[in-house]
């Protein structure tokens, strides 16, 4: 079987997200892997650390990449990031769903297209999805 080397990588940093939502590991670990089902890739083990006096890093690795979050509770701060090869899972789609639980007041976005050569950078148009619940 031939793979395809083409993927996305979308990043995103959050600004005025809540201290107590991003001070808790747990939580987004669980909001990390609906974000990869949502998504639709496949979640192959999870990692996260709670830091001490504040702060958290969860890494989701994927059949088809990673999705990230590093946070800085203190400054209202979050860094997003999916990377998924091929053409079947949509990365844009686990930081939307991040973005609907965050509730960030601020974001900034970058696209990467990856795999086909020279690497092309597009701003993506996030929504914050509503969950149904």
């Amino acid at each position: 079987m031939e793979y395809s080397t083409f993927g996305r990588h979308v990043a995103v940093d959050t600004w005025g997200v809540d201290f107590d939502l991003l001070n808790n590991s747990e939580w987004l670990q669980a909001q990390m892997v609906e974000a990869a089902e949502v998504c639709g890739a496949t979640v192959l083990s999870v990692q996260s650390k709670q830091f001490e006096p504040q702060g958290a890093t969860v890494l989701v690795l994927l059949s088809e990449s990673h999705l990230s979050i590093h946070t800085y509770p203190e400054k209202g701060f979050a860094a997003l990031d999916c990377y998924t090869c091929g053409e079947t899972v949509d990365p844009q789609l686990a930081i939307e769903h991040m973005l609907s639980v965050l509730k960030p007041e601020v974001t900034h976005a970058k696209k990467l297209v990856r795999g086909m050569g020279e690497l092309q950078v597009e701003t993506p148009v996030l929504k914050q999805v509503a969950l149904v619940k």
